[in-house]
């Protein structure tokens, strides 16, 4: 029987925990610093927000760890001896293992701006980043947000329930719009405003001010302006959570780099989720994704590994989704905001509410590339069905209400799109 030993009890360390344990009996160790317990960290938000309590972030009861036989030890591993197998802890003591998966995660960028260490300035990651989100803004009245992406609009959305002014500064000239197509990006800076939030396109963060004991007083704005705030949320996105491998025989990047089997360079050890950097990847993916259900994937695809049935790592079709305030976002397949040399855009938008979609086919074949839609929900398994068996736009369009996952008395807009896609052929 192995020790295999997990760093990191988010989605994927606690994918790989559970599917380990379901295929053999070897004994499994979690060790991590952050919590006690797994939790949802996509929920954090509403923690803060008083629509749950911390305790309702826990999928699975306390004693379900016990009963399937997964010890948890809550401590930071400090460093790795990787040729002795052994851990050793920032308060003391050491671990053995047989083999090891690090699953460590990510923490929020700082790019060295002056002040950007002052108290009052933080980002949202992880549980202890939430905790100190509610001492740092207990007195706050006015708020500076820095970074266009998920993080920063959930934080936006956070603070305005505490009624905290919040100005957010955005380097693109629409929200999102390194990833998202302008008439969308620009819709949800729309719908962003229209919710009491300050937006700034086109503007980024120069310094962060000091009271002169120690907290954040303003912000200076690449256009010269000083904006007064108590606080500032750092939102300029996440990067694998490796300091702590350092001056080791692991080989890193922006990750730690893992081959098609997940495992590094060093034998027995292995890493998954926001932490890993792949050394092959297709499809269009990125070498390093942090998003919650690559990291399960990661997670299942290991399991199976170290339990005698080698798997490569095979995400499928990208997909993600959020929330922009009250707009539900998905996407599937690859919608880039500029359309590539053989790509065109269908863009659809309702009238008078915030729903939208943009569909990416080939300009040539008519081949459906990908969806974003906003407001209007969809069936995971048809759209990726769909991608794999190279549906054209056409086929896609008369199809749609297939695709459609809202209930049967939201109202649905399949003609008025279609309709919509023929017209602009016939002007085109």
């Amino acid at each position: 029987m192995e020790h295999i030993v997990i760093i990191g009890n988010g989605i994927a360390g606690i994918t790989a925990a559970r599917h380990i344990r379901k295929r053999s009996d070897n004994r499994i160790t979690v060790i991590s610093g952050e919590s006690d317990y797994f939790f949802s960290r996509t929920a954090l938000m509403y923690v803060y927000m008083g629509h749950m309590k911390w305790d309702h972030l826990k999928p699975y009861e306390d004693w379900f760890w016990e009963k399937n036989r997964i010890e948890l030890k809550k401590a930071w591993v400090e460093n790795i001896s990787f040729d002795e197998k052994e851990l050793h802890f920032a308060e003391g003591g050491s671990m053995s293992y047989d083999k090891l998966i690090l699953a460590t995660g990510s923490v929020y960028n700082k790019f060295g701006w002056e002040g950007e260490d002052l108290d009052g300035v933080q980002g949202l990651v992880s549980k202890q980043d939430l905790e100190l989100l509610e001492q740092n803004t207990k007195s706050t009245k006015r708020a500076v947000i820095v970074g266009g992406g998920l993080i920063g609009v959930e934080l936006a959305e956070m603070l305005r329930t505490r009624n905290i002014e919040v100005t957010f500064l955005v380097r693109e000239k629409a929200f999102w719009h390194n990833v998202l197509p302008l008439p969308e990006g620009e819709m949800i800076s729309d719908h962003i405003k229209a919710h009491g939030i300050d937006l700034r396109h086109n503007v980024e963060l120069d310094k962060i001010l000091s009271d002169g004991n120690g907290r954040v007083m303003a912000v200076t704005s690449s256009e010269g302006e000083e904006i007064e705030c108590q606080f500032v949320g750092l939102c300029t996105g996440v990067r694998p959570n490796i300091e702590f491998l350092s001056g080791t025989p692991l080989e890193t990047d922006k990750g730690i780099l893992v081959n098609e089997y997940l495992g590094t360079n060093i034998p027995d050890v292995y890493a998954i989720g926001d932490c890993v950097q792949h050394r092959q990847i297709s499809g269009g993916r990125k070498a390093v994704e942090q998003v919650w259900y690559t990291g399960r994937i990661m997670g299942e695809t290991l399991a199976q590994t170290l339990t005698g049935k080698p798997m490569k790592y095979t995400p499928g079709n990208w997909f993600n989704s959020a929330k922009f305030f009250d707009i539900e976002y998905q996407t599937y397949g690859w919608v880039w905001p500029e359309p590539t040399n053989n790509e065109a855009h269908f863009h659809w938008r309702h009238d008078k509410e915030p729903k939208a979609i943009t569909i990416a086919y080939d300009k040539a074949s008519g081949e459906f590339l990908g969806i974003n839609t906003f407001g209007i929900r969809m069936r995971h398994e048809v759209i990726d069905t769909w991608l794999n068996e190279k549906k054209s736009i056409e086929f896609v369009l008369k199809n749609l209400k297939l695709a459609n996952f809202d209930p049967e008395f939201y109202d649905h807009h399949e003609k008025e799109i279609f309709g919509s896609f023929k017209n602009n052929l016939q002007e085109a």
